[in-house]
């Protein structure tokens, strides 16, 4: 059994400790927003970033075995009602993208923004280097992690993007191999 925390919830995964993360999230834990590009060892798509312990990392690289204990942060633990300053940034920008890189750039750009919230345009264009692209939005992507740092250091603001609705309790209701301490659930139910 392997334990960690996912978007803020301890969790225990009933899988094999050599499934990759990537699995585990969008399989058992049904969080569905860390996609994924192939999931083979040499995959260099980069869709599949999950914040580990504040570091964007390719998810399917990372075994379960190596997440245990860590905090594991994915696009929809990054705030429960999209007010994450990148989150915000992305709608006002409109930088939306797919679908399918759309949630690796914007924890692309949190994880930035943690470290730096006024990183260079260079700065912008390493961290978001290696997400598979094609829409051709870079510079609107560098304009919203710039914005997105200025909402962090209250230089500006923005309305919130629309609330998502899945809680880590209704995925395990759904699905076996997940479960949710029951402490978790007490405190998340007093939400």
């Amino acid at each position: 059994m392997s334990r960690m925390t996912i978007n803020g919830a301890p969790v225990e995964f009933e899988l094999d400790p050599r499934t990759p993360l990537l699995y585990a999230l969008r399989e058992a834990a049904n969080l569905t927003g860390t996609k994924s590009g192939g999931g083979q060892e040499d995959c260099e798509c980069g869709v599949c970033l999950a914040l580990v312990d504040g570091v964007a990392l390719r998810s399917c690289r990372i075994t379960l075995a190596e997440a245990e204990g860590r905090e594991i942060t994915t696009i929809e633990g990054l705030s429960r009602d999209r007010s994450h300053p990148m989150q915000q940034a992305m709608v006002a920008e409109q930088a939306i993208q797919s679908g399918y890189n759309t949630s690796a750039l914007v924890i692309a750009g949190a994880a930035l923004l943690e470290r730096n919230p006024a990183p260079s345009e260079q700065e912008i264009i390493e961290a978001l280097d290696g997400i598979y692209c094609r829409d051709g939005t870079y510079p609107r992507l560098v304009r919203t992690v710039q914005r997105a740092g200025r909402i962090m250091l209250r230089q500006e603001s923005v309305s919130a993007a629309p609330a998502s609705g899945i809680r880590a309790q209704d995925a395990a209701a759904a699905v076996p191999a997940l479960s949710v301490p029951e402490t978790s659930k007490a405190s998340s139910d007093s939400d």
